[in-house]
């Protein structure tokens, strides 16, 4: 009895990467209750103060609460990743259905755009798209989005290829049921739980660009907490101030640890057909 495990149960790497954005969640929305001090509140008489009972993450070298930044930080980039998560997946859905339904030369174009794409490495894209429209959140967000939605169109675009010899949607193309309808009442439910799998893989990942770009200046100007920014803004404090560095660079491991965590275990659950 204690060797058997409920198979009907969630993978133990989902319950713990649920647990953990659970917790970075729950620390999100509680930030504002929770901290001393508003984020860019300066106090000139305490710059750079190591962390004590007053500021329990130190200060800035203006003398900004770090607690107060970093759940400020972390609130900004969990929103941010999952706008630019559902962006992605979005474009990518709507695109690789829309091949996959309809073929010929619409299939032929969408692949040769996806080809083009993907030939350039993500980041490259992304830092292309910020240099075009300049620096800024919203300009971050959509570089991110533009960057990442080819991968994930060429997999729905697959699923959709797969589906698509499914007998009761054969069925329905003989009884003359026209292709939209087909889309959203047949190959749309099909695809649909493969393809988020898939695209939660991808959360992870763009939690870490988020914060790279934002550190080399391109994303959310300071002085605006978020936490590549901060890092970024940090890292001429490193011998002289290096709390500073740590809780940011925390935070932003265990939002991609707990993403990888919840998408690799929920990849292993359909890979093993339900089973654990």
């Amino acid at each position: 009895m204690t060797v058997r495990v409920l198979r009907t149960g969630l993978p133990s790497s989902v319950r713990v990467g649920g647990v953990l954005l659970g917790v970075l969640v729950l620390l999100a929305i509680v930030g504002p209750w929770v901290a001393q001090f508003p984020p860019n509140e300066p106090h000139y008489g305490d710059k750079l103060v190591a962390p004590n009972a007053e500021f329990w993450l130190g200060t800035d070298q203006y003398g900004r609460d770090q607690f107060s930044r970093v759940l400020n930080g972390l609130r900004l980039s969990l929103l941010s990743a999952f706008i630019v998560l559902a962006g992605s997946a979005t474009i990518s859905l709507l695109v690789g259905l829309g091949a996959g339904l309809y073929g010929g030369r619409l299939d032929r174009a969408v692949s040769r755009v996806i080809d083009v794409v993907l030939a350039i490495p993500g980041l490259v894209l992304a830092l292309a798209v910020v240099g075009l429209l300049g620096p800024g959140y919203l300009n971050l967000l959509l570089a991110l989005v533009t960057a990442s939605w080819a991968a994930d169109a060429r997999v729905a675009r697959a699923l959709t290829l797969e589906a698509r010899t499914r007998p009761y949607v054969v069925a329905a193309r003989v009884a003359g049921v026209s292709r939209p309808a087909i889309g959203v009442r047949h190959l749309l439910p099909a695809v649909l739980g493969p393809f988020l799998i898939v695209a939660t893989l991808r959360l992870g990942g763009i939690v870490v660009a988020l914060a790279g770009l934002s550190f080399l200046g391109l994303g959310v100007q300071m002085p605006e907490a978020e936490l590549g920014a901060m890092l970024g803004d940090a890292r001429r404090f490193l011998t002289a101030a290096p709390w500073l560095l740590i809780a940011p660079s925390v935070v932003i491991l265990a939002m991609a640890a707990a993403a990888n965590l919840i998408a690799e275990g929920m990849r292993d659950r359909r890979d093993s057909g339900g089973r654990e």
